[in-house]
Protein backbone atom coordinates (compact mmCIF):
# COMPACT_ATOMS: atom_id res chain seq x y z
CA UNK A 1 0.00 0.00 0.00
CA UNK A 2 2.72 2.30 0.64
CA UNK A 3 4.13 1.81 -2.72
CA UNK A 4 1.11 2.96 -4.36
CA UNK A 5 1.00 6.45 -1.69
CA UNK A 6 4.60 6.81 -3.21
CA UNK A 7 3.59 6.36 -6.73
CA UNK A 8 0.58 8.81 -6.39
CA UNK A 9 2.88 11.55 -4.80
CA UNK A 10 5.32 11.36 -7.33
CA UNK A 11 2.28 11.96 -9.74
CA UNK A 12 1.06 13.96 -7.86
CA UNK A 13 4.41 16.01 -7.83
CA UNK A 14 4.67 16.61 -11.53
CA UNK A 15 1.18 18.55 -11.37
CA UNK A 16 2.15 21.90 -10.91
CA UNK A 17 4.46 21.74 -14.27
CA UNK A 18 1.68 20.37 -15.91
CA UNK A 19 -0.74 23.48 -15.04
CA UNK A 20 2.14 25.74 -15.85
CA UNK A 21 2.41 24.35 -19.08
CA UNK A 22 -1.55 23.83 -19.57
CA UNK A 23 -3.10 26.94 -18.60
CA UNK A 24 -1.89 30.10 -20.68
CA UNK A 25 -3.09 28.48 -23.87
CA UNK A 26 -6.79 28.22 -21.74
CA UNK A 27 -6.41 32.10 -20.79
CA UNK A 28 -5.66 33.35 -24.51
CA UNK A 29 -8.07 31.51 -25.55
CA UNK A 30 -10.52 32.89 -23.20
CA UNK A 31 -9.07 36.45 -23.97
CA UNK A 32 -9.49 36.05 -27.13
CA UNK A 33 -13.13 35.06 -27.11
CA UNK A 34 -14.08 38.19 -25.06
CA UNK A 35 -12.33 40.19 -27.39
CA UNK A 36 -14.02 39.12 -30.71
CA UNK A 37 -17.68 39.00 -28.55
CA UNK A 38 -16.82 42.57 -27.23
CA UNK A 39 -15.82 43.84 -30.77
CA UNK A 40 -19.34 42.50 -32.13
CA UNK A 41 -21.04 43.81 -29.57
CA UNK A 42 -19.96 46.86 -30.07
CA UNK A 43 -20.27 47.22 -33.56
CA UNK A 44 -22.60 49.18 -35.94
CA UNK A 45 -22.40 52.57 -33.56
CA UNK A 46 -22.56 55.11 -35.44
CA UNK A 47 -21.43 57.47 -33.44
CA UNK A 48 -18.08 55.28 -32.98
CA UNK A 49 -17.40 53.27 -36.42
CA UNK A 50 -13.56 52.56 -35.57
CA UNK A 51 -14.11 51.89 -32.03
CA UNK A 52 -14.86 47.83 -31.72
CA UNK A 53 -11.01 48.09 -33.51
CA UNK A 54 -9.06 49.41 -30.55
CA UNK A 55 -10.66 46.22 -28.24
CA UNK A 56 -7.03 44.02 -27.95
CA UNK A 57 -6.13 41.95 -25.52
CA UNK A 58 -2.60 41.43 -23.60
CA UNK A 59 -1.53 38.58 -21.79
CA UNK A 60 1.21 38.25 -18.69
CA UNK A 61 2.37 35.08 -17.65
CA UNK A 62 4.87 34.64 -15.17
CA UNK A 63 5.49 31.42 -12.60
CA UNK A 64 2.80 32.56 -10.04
CA UNK A 65 0.29 33.84 -12.55
CA UNK A 66 -1.33 33.89 -16.08
CA UNK A 67 -3.11 36.78 -16.36
CA UNK A 68 -5.16 38.51 -19.23
CA UNK A 69 -6.01 42.82 -20.04
CA UNK A 70 -9.22 42.91 -22.46
CA UNK A 71 -10.23 46.46 -23.89
CA UNK A 72 -9.68 49.35 -25.61
CA UNK A 73 -6.52 50.34 -26.48
CA UNK A 74 -6.79 54.10 -25.55
CA UNK A 75 -3.58 54.69 -28.18
CA UNK A 76 -6.22 53.22 -30.85
CA UNK A 77 -8.57 55.36 -32.51
CA UNK A 78 -11.55 56.02 -30.65
CA UNK A 79 -9.99 53.57 -27.93
CA UNK A 80 -10.48 56.31 -25.47
CA UNK A 81 -14.04 55.97 -25.78
CA UNK A 82 -13.78 52.94 -24.08
CA UNK A 83 -15.08 54.24 -20.22
CA UNK A 84 -17.84 56.07 -21.84
CA UNK A 85 -19.37 53.55 -23.79
CA UNK A 86 -18.75 50.97 -21.34
CA UNK A 87 -19.63 52.47 -18.28
CA UNK A 88 -22.09 55.24 -20.01
CA UNK A 89 -22.58 59.01 -18.65
CA UNK A 90 -24.79 60.99 -17.22
CA UNK A 91 -26.73 61.28 -20.33
CA UNK A 92 -25.77 58.49 -22.11
CA UNK A 93 -26.83 54.55 -20.70
CA UNK A 94 -24.04 52.70 -20.68
CA UNK A 95 -23.70 49.32 -23.35
CA UNK A 96 -21.79 46.85 -21.46
CA UNK A 97 -20.09 45.19 -24.45
CA UNK A 98 -17.52 44.18 -22.67
CA UNK A 99 -19.41 43.13 -19.37
CA UNK A 100 -21.87 41.07 -22.23
CA UNK A 101 -18.89 39.18 -23.52
CA UNK A 102 -17.31 38.34 -20.42
CA UNK A 103 -20.66 36.94 -19.08
CA UNK A 104 -20.68 34.33 -22.09
CA UNK A 105 -17.18 33.51 -21.82
CA UNK A 106 -16.98 32.62 -17.99
CA UNK A 107 -18.63 29.31 -18.24
CA UNK A 108 -16.78 28.09 -21.11
CA UNK A 109 -13.44 29.55 -19.17
CA UNK A 110 -14.12 27.58 -15.87
CA UNK A 111 -15.05 24.69 -17.97
CA UNK A 112 -11.57 24.70 -19.63
CA UNK A 113 -9.80 25.68 -16.35
CA UNK A 114 -11.58 22.46 -14.84
CA UNK A 115 -10.57 20.41 -17.53
CA UNK A 116 -6.81 21.36 -17.86
CA UNK A 117 -6.42 20.83 -14.08
CA UNK A 118 -7.88 17.33 -14.12
CA UNK A 119 -5.10 17.05 -16.97
CA UNK A 120 -2.79 18.04 -14.51
CA UNK A 121 -3.14 15.93 -11.91
CA UNK A 122 -3.97 12.83 -14.22
CA UNK A 123 -0.94 13.13 -16.08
Amino acid sequence: MYAEFEALAAELAGAPERLAALVPPVVSKGALNIKNDWRANASGNAHAPHYPASITYDMDVRADAVEAEIGPDKDKKQGALGNILEFGTSKNPPHNDGGRALAVEEPKFIAACEAVAEQALLG
